[in-house]
């Protein structure tokens, strides 16, 4: 069984106003059986953090196109993606690039 995790999650670019307008959030994830990846916690975001209009965030299984993740600074395309398995600490960064005009 994973143990819990304390991970830091961030919303940037406008992302923010999809969770109250609140930019860092402190999360503590639960333990479970299979070890946390972004995919799961993506599922646990939209439970517990999004606060309106999940298809501006979530679209599937991931973030919709135009919302850059960054793992620890790194673009998490050099990190496996969905698969990333979460370690302890970790900080997840979400920025938005859709703008409207």
């Amino acid at each position: 069984m994973a143990a819990p995790l304390s991970v830091e999650v961030e919303f940037g670019g406008g992302a923010e106003l999809l969770f109250d307008g609140v930019k860092k959030h402190q999360v503590t994830l639960p333990g479970q059986e299979e070890p946390w990846d972004i995919r799961n916690l993506l599922v646990w975001i939209k439970k517990n953090l999004l606060k309106e209009r999940p298809e501006l965030f979530i679209q599937g299984d991931s973030v919709r196109p135009g919302i850059l993740v960054l793992i620890n600074d790194a673009d998490w395309e050099l990190l496996g993606e969905l698969d990333y398995q979460l370690q302890d600490q970790d900080s997840i960064l979400f920025i938005s690039t859709l703008h409207g005009g």
